[in-house]
């Protein structure tokens, strides 16, 4: 029974906790990563390394709406995780009642504008007219799969908030199989060129949505609601509103800043293009573990927020960052000394200028990776206690450090400024995170011990 699957993360070793709930998580994003690189791979290695900066041009467009879609139905789920630690099952099948409404919504008006849009956004992000056909197939392709990510994200979420992060994960390696699979077809023996990664894209998304409609409503007697329980509630949509516009939006508002860098580098020229692409892959699949393990302990804290148990949030929060701070430093040397060599998964040994720039790219971020290690977890702890808001604003501060360095410096020093961009991106969003979260825990001990007390003072009457 997939029930079995579910876990408590109110009770047992903390560390333990997370890094096995993690787990399949990065399986997950190793596996969606490896597509994404195999697809690249593909398309720079059989297509040529312009069809790769097609491919590429549009990788912060795609992040922004993506990473919205990702973000909300992140943020739907928080309160379906608190119910869920707080044993108040009745609250969660509300929210997940009303979450499946509002998720449904989202994805069709969200792929409406994005299609129609579609031209316009490449347009504005300068793309090079020699690439400029490929690149709005292949975008366009991609905004058809925005209500399969929505499914997958919010079915997969709600599995992840009642502690099984292993069904998501399987689902998502089967489509990920299938991805690849269909890459090969599509490009290789159909010569589909770009639209057909795309399209294989689309497909492999729908499938790993559609299984996890199936796990939901066949394997999880726990998720399943009573027709009493199935009725639009204002107070559990504004909730779950105030839980996932802001960190949809949070995603969007980095990927805003990454946008007008990726401009700023569309730019310089078409080099320069194909080098980026081939470093944001490296820099995308090194990045899955801060993922996996920052949405670990943003499920370990919801759960302890609904049960109250303070002290092992901010143990969870402490010992997550300590874990993400090691991986950190290995995967910068990696980056480092091996940035060159794994970019040849993109570029041939002959475009000697593109690889340099690469791995230019990845050194630089490298010496810096570390910090991601304590700017996710902290992040997602505060999303995790249910301070959307308040996490959202890192995101802006983000945005605002890569859309600085982009527009005041890429014009004098050109690609030596894109390299130092998500650098100071980090640094300032964790400036401002670490004190926000210790703040944040704070209240909200202070609330529950005002909320004993007065317990305790009905208790005596």
């Amino acid at each position: 029974m997939a029930e079995q699957h579910t876990k408590d993360m109110t009770k047992g070793r903390i560390l333990p906790l997370i890094l096995s709930f993690s787990l399949p998580l990065l399986s997950g994003n190793l596996f969606q990563q490896t597509y994404n690189i195999v697809d690249t791979a593909i398309v720079g290695q059989t297509l040529g390394k312009n069809a790769l900066a097609a491919v590429g041009s549009s990788a912060s467009v795609q992040f922004l709406v993506l990473g919205f879609c990702q973000g909300l139905c992140l943020g739907f789920n928080i309160p379906i995780g608190q119910r869920f630690g707080a044993k108040d099952t009745e609250g969660m099948h509300r929210y997940e009642y009303n979450g499946s409404i509002m998720a449904a919504g989202f994805a069709f008006g969200i792929t409406l504008i994005t299609a129609i849009l579609c031209k316009a956004i490449l347009t504005a992000l300068q793309v090079p007219a020699e690439i400029m056909d490929d690149a709005w197939h292949y975008l366009f392709f991609i905004f058809l799969e925005i209500p399969f990510t929505i499914m997958y994200n919010w079915l997969a979420g709600m599995m992840r908030a009642i502690g099984d992060s292993r069904t998501p994960f399987l689902f998502l390696a089967a489509a990920s199989v299938l991805n690849i699979g269909l890459d090969f077809l599509f490009i290789l023996s159909f010569h589909m060129g770009v639209s057909g990664a795309a399209i294989a894209t689309v497909l492999s998304q729908a499938v790993s949505g559609f299984l996890c409609l199936f796990a939901v409503k066949r394997s999880f007697p726990v998720l399943k609601t009573s027709p009493s329980e199935r009725h639009l509630s204002r107070c559990d949509a504004a909730e779950l509103l105030r839980m996932g516009i802001p960190m949809g939006l949070q995603w969007s508002i980095v990927a805003i800043g990454s946008m007008i860098m990726q401009g700023a580098n569309n730019s310089l020229g078409t080099k320069y293009v194909s080098a980026f692409t081939a470093g944001a892959k490296i820099k995308q699949f090194v990045l899955c573990p801060f993922d996996a393990l920052a949405t670990a302990v943003s499920t370990f804290v919801s759960q302890n927020y609904g049960a109250k148990k303070t002290k092992r949030i901010h143990k969870g929060i402490g010992e997550g960052a300590m874990a993400g701070v090691v991986y950190g430093i290995a995967a910068g040397l990696v980056m480092i000394f091996l940035g060159r060599k794994l970019c040849l998964l993109f570029l041939n040994a002959g475009s000697t200028e593109e690889l340099d720039f690469a791995a230019l790219y990845l050194r630089r971020m490298g010496y810096c990776f570390w910090v991601l290690g304590i700017l996710n977890v902290f992040r997602m702890g505060i999303q995790g206690m249910g301070f959307a808001n308040r996490a959202m604003i890192a995101g802006l501060m983000e945005m605002a450090a890569r859309t600085f360095v982009s527009l005041t410096f890429v014009g004098k020093f050109g690609y030596d400024a894109i390299t130092v961009a998500d650098q100071s991106a980090w640094f300032s969003a964790t400036a401002y995170v670490v004190p926000m979260c210790l703040h944040s825990l704070h209240e909200i001990e202070d609330t529950f011990r005002k909320e004993e007390a007065l317990d305790r003072l009905g208790g005596k009457a």
